[in-house]
């Protein structure tokens, strides 16, 4: 019963899985970003001055920011609305302004991952692999969004409005997968072919550059069956290259 109950859990359920991140991802890559540049909370850098803690009410063509030295997560916003600052940002200037304006906030990230590509170092005999079966993860971490205003030259000679976003999550990952086991990974003990499942647990590093998000994840497999514990792989680190989808 077991050998064929994991071959029908993994090429059933994993390749609709798959196929629904995938698509999911990139569907949202035709959408604006999750995390857009609004009125909010920032740490600002706006002049050679050190970077300052601001709340940003939004204009059209305009920011209005408001010292807030004292504000905590959970606490009312409290503004010092006497030393407010005006930065124009038009669509257009004649000349570009001498400097960038940077605005940074930390958020929780919750995250969907796809790992397309997993590299696996040789291990009992076995050369280096590179496996391409994909694997779906929940990744949790520490976020940070950074927003860059600028201006660029156009060829009719003025200066169009850039806003550029990247942003940083360093979190841990878990999920399930699909490899194949076989007499080579088993020492042996299995005598055919089948797809089992493997729960996958570790860290990654995600980086967000406008729509688009990517990274590394260093992980750990475990087999869910009873050839876990010939499985060469088990528990041994592996890196893969992870495309996440905001959930939060």
């Amino acid at each position: 019963m077991q050998k064929l109950y994991l071959p029908i859990i993994s090429k059933i359920l994993f390749p609709v899985l798959s196929a629904t991140l995938f698509f999911t991802s990139c569907t949202s890559l035709q959408e604006s970003s999750k995390y857009s540049f609004s009125e909010g909370i920032y740490k600002a850098k706006i002049s050679r001055e050190p970077a300052a803690k601001v709340y940003v009410d939004m204009g059209e063509e305009s920011l209005r920011l408001y010292p807030s030295q004292d504000y905590r997560r959970g606490q009312a916003v409290q503004l010092d609305t006497t030393t407010k600052i005006t930065l124009a940002i038009p669509e257009e200037l004649d000349a570009a302004p001498g400097h960038t304006y940077t605005f940074s906030k930390p958020s929780f990230d919750l995250d969907v991952l796809t790992i397309p590509f997993k590299y696996r170092p040789g291990t009992a005999g076995t050369p280096n692999q590179l496996n391409t079966t994909f694997q779906g993860a929940l990744f949790i971490g520490a976020r940070r969004d950074v927003f860059r205003i600028n201006y660029k030259a156009t060829p009719v000679g003025n200066h169009r409005r850039f806003l550029n976003h990247f942003g940083y999550s360093v979190g841990l990952f878990s999920g399930i997968g699909a490899t194949t086991v076989n007499e080579a990974v088993t020492g042996g003990q299995v005598g055919y072919e089948y797809e089992g499942v493997v729960l996958l647990n570790g860290v990654a590093g995600i980086v967000g550059i406008n729509n688009f998000t990517f990274g590394l994840a260093l992980g750990f497999d475990h087999l869910l069956d009873k050839y876990r514990h010939d499985w060469i792989y088990q528990r041994k680190p592996w890196l893969g290259l992870a495309f996440g989808l905001n959930l939060n």
